[in-house]
């Protein structure tokens, strides 16, 4: 069955992505940092006269955000959630509360489960001194149910080299390929999540797909079920059309997800990023970093947080980074050193 036009709602895409249960937040980032300096940062020159500590302003085509001498996000809490950070270029340093650090990038995706609380700091190292580093990354909250909000944090690195990359070609030989980060795509199954996360069932349906269609492709979105929730973030190319009807650029939509959608792109290479899952259907109370069930919990998430510091912080600094010559790697709170 075809979806009729009427039902698709679209919406233009600004710095928060409006999303559906059980996504939180979504985030793209796309900063065109030039060369940095012997810390891994902007010179004094080139900061100018930022808004040290909160710049979001992207002067220049690019942004400090919480940093002051590397951008990213130093030192903040979690709890009752899990960040999904999908880094296409550049480098992202990772640190938290367990003692776990690493360096990730270039398509390498993080899948980090706050549950019970943790710490972390996502810090942006540009590492040449001698060209630009340019960083594209998207940041994904995907919510916990009651059940799960206290679980043990960790995290897990999703490989580049492992994500799988599929490619369909249609009848006319256009292609359209797509990077899966979560999900199943026919009888491709993307790597696993954290074990205590929302879309480690594969009966709540979490898809996060990456996808690039040629100019004049065509692709057809599955039907999967009545109850999915299926966003769609049209964030680079000319013209996309979702069963004739045109889904203007830099524009979200959301879709039925029981129904068959067509694709059709323009005469640009084209850019979509698809959240779609189950929906966990439970209140969500929202404190910045504490997402929970109720008002109660985020007054106790905010106490608990002010006695323990969700574990401490074993860094000299709120905004670690790892050394400018390190590749990228993962040591977890056990020791265990991942590479690639």
């Amino acid at each position: 069955m075809i979806q009729k036009k009427e039902t698709l709602k679209t919406f233009p895409l600004g710095f928060n992505w409006p999303v559906q249960d059980p996504f939180l937040f979504c985030v793209h980032h796309k900063d065109a940092y030039p060369q940095g300096n012997e810390d891994q940062g902007p010179s004094a020159r080139q900061l100018g006269n930022r808004s040290l500590g909160s710049d979001f302003q992207n002067p220049s085509g690019w942004s400090m955000y919480h940093g002051r001498t590397v951008p990213g996000f130093p030192e903040h809490p979690h709890r009752g959630f899990e960040t999904v950070t999908v880094v296409l270029e550049g480098l992202v340093d990772h640190s938290d509360s367990s003692g776990a650090t690493g360096r990730y990038g270039g398509g390498d995706v993080q899948w980090m489960t706050a549950g019970s609380g943790m710490q972390h700091a996502e810090m942006f190292p540009m590492v040449h001194q001698d060209k630009p580093n340019p960083l594209e990354l998207f940041q994904i909250w995907l919510n916990l149910p009651a059940k799960d909000k206290f679980v043990k944090p960790n995290y897990k690195m999703l490989w580049s080299e492992q994500i799988p990359i599929i490619t369909k070609t249609d009848t006319r030989g256009r292609e359209t390929t797509i990077r899966l980060i979560s999900g199943q795509v026919e009888n491709i199954k993307s790597l696993k999540p954290t074990p205590d996360s929302w879309a480690s069932s594969e009966a709540n349906h979490v898809s996060i797909w990456l996808a690039e269609m040629a100019p004049g492709a065509v692709y057809t979105l599955p039907a999967v079920s009545e109850t999915l929730n299926r966003t769609l973030y049209f964030y680079e190319g000319e013209s996309l059309s979702l069963d004739g009807a045109a889904l203007p650029s830099y524009h979200g939509c959301t879709l039925d997800g029981g129904r068959v959608v067509e694709l059709v792109n323009g005469t640009a290479p084209a850019k979509f990023l698809l959240l779609e899952a189950e929906p966990i259907n439970e209140p969500v109370v929202q404190y910045g970093p504490f997402v929970m069930n109720t008002r109660e919990e985020i007054v106790a998430a905010s106490r608990d947080y002010q006695a323990t510091a969700f574990g401490g912080w074993p860094w000299k600094r709120s905004d670690p980074v790892n050394p400018q010559s390190s590749g990228r790697f993962a040591r977890y709170e056990d020791g265990t050193v991942e590479t690639p």
